[in-house]
């Protein structure tokens, strides 16, 4: 696998510097400053080129930006309403624009108003370090008693909603401000930030769009840009829904391994492929990771390692990013099954044998606790993942080794 590295531009406090010494072979970029729906500019494109391979000096930091995360998908699309023809028509622009900077690999969601969440950024952990969470009884807080959703009480279970109901009145006003924070105000990623009026707003329009509605619009908008990928030489990775259920009454349509089987079938394009991220999965009690892995090894175009534990085998449930070999996702499978399907890429001759992969969502650790970093970035804890999952792969590529001379 090829070992990336998500940074996001000039801002972030983890530098270029600090990628290459984590040993990182490449970068994952975009830019994050332009909303969904706007065409990036080749200019634009080519500066963050630059800044990924050049130093303020001049002098090259030996990395490029090999993967783009992410190409965002505006609302308007999601909903096919509005202004959703002309965002279509952008969002080629900047296929095209990318490819001629000779970038290829593109990842992109399909998450209706809310990017991936998380209820608790810095959860402190027993070993000193902080994690992200997400706490099904923290989402219901926000949703019934902060954001005060119309119908939100519908969408929790008798006993979430009075656990919620005994968790707000405990909650100061710096306390439910911090959580309404965490949940509104956006992730990396994303430059959507909503005050709880707007998000009020945000999801009015998608309250006559149901699954079956929201999966069609998303095969409608595959069917127009496949064929511009295709022509240009492009792979468009969906991203799985983060966490893997219904939040706010939305619909999610690409959680399990059934939703990403419908739509390939749908848009059948070497173009059209999978994202695969093991923790949006691991949240989803449903999906085998290793075995989406190899069900889906051919269409997979991008790779997001990290790991979660549940605290139940229900949908929805509570989740925080465990360390990448500590999870309920069996890692050394999954990472055996990429190196099987690199291996059966290269026999094939195909171009792409080497899978692009970047270790994601870190616990904070040792120097992370005094550097603000993007929440769920940082570069310590990012490292300690990188190095675990390049040592699994190394044993592994070892022993098949050793036993291919016997």
């Amino acid at each position: 696998m090829r070992e990336l590295w998500r940074w996001f531009g000039p801002c972030d406090n983890v530098s270029l510097d600090d990628i290459r010494q984590a040993g990182a072979q490449g970068v994952v970029t975009a830019l994050h400053h332009i909303p969904a729906g706007v065409a990036w500019p080749e200019e634009a494109i080519a500066q963050r080129r630059h800044e990924v391979s050049h130093r303020a000096d001049g002098t090259q930091t030996g990395l490029e930006w090999e993967v783009v995360e992410s190409l965002p998908v505006s609302e308007d699309i999601k909903t096919q309403t509005g202004e959703w023809r002309a965002h279509v028509d952008a969002y080629a622009h900047s296929l095209k624009a990318l490819a001629r900077q000779g970038i290829t690999n593109i990842c992109y969601n399909f998450m209706p108003v809310l990017d991936w969440t998380r209820t608790d950024l810095h959860l402190p952990l027993p070993h000193g370090g902080t994690t992200m969470r997400f706490d099904h009884v923290d989402f219901a807080v926000f949703d019934l008693f902060i954001l005060r959703r119309d119908g939100a009480e519908a969408c929790h279970s008798d006993d979430v909603r009075e656990a919620a109901k005994r968790r707000y009145s405990a909650l100061d006003d710096t306390m439910k401000k911090k959580l309404a924070r965490n949940i509104a105000a956006g992730l990396p990623g994303t430059v959507d930030s909503w005050t709880l009026e707007e998000l009020r707003g945000r999801l009015a329009a998608y309250s006559n769009l149901d699954g079956t509605r929201l999966r069609q619009n998303l095969i409608d908008f595959l069917s127009e840009i496949a064929p511009v990928a295709e022509g240009l030489g492009m792979r468009l990775s969906c991203h799985p829904d983060d966490p893997p259920f219904s939040l706010l009454g939305l619909p999610r349509v690409m959680s399990v391994a059934a939703d990403y089987r419908h739509v390939l079938a749908q848009v059948d394009s070497p173009a059209i492929g999978m994202t695969f991220c093991t923790g949006s999965f691991g949240a989803h009690p449903d999906n085998d990771c290793v075995a989406i892995a190899r069900d889906f090894g051919p269409q997979i175009n991008f790779v997001h390692l990290r790991n979660v534990r549940r605290d139940r085998d229900t949908v929805p449930c509570s989740f925080f990013e465990d360390e990448h070999l500590a999870g309920q996702t069996d890692m050394v499978g999954v990472i055996a099954a990429l190196l099987d399907e690199e291996a059966r890429r290269h026999a094939d001759g195909r171009a792409d044998s080497v899978i692009p992969m970047r270790p994601d969502h870190g616990q904070s650790i040792l120097s992370d606790l005094q550097v603000d970093t993007q929440p769920g970035y940082p570069a310590v804890g990012r490292l300690k993942g990188l190095a675990e999952i390049r040592g699994v792969a190394a044993a592994l590529i070892a022993t098949r080794n050793a036993e291919a001379v016997r």
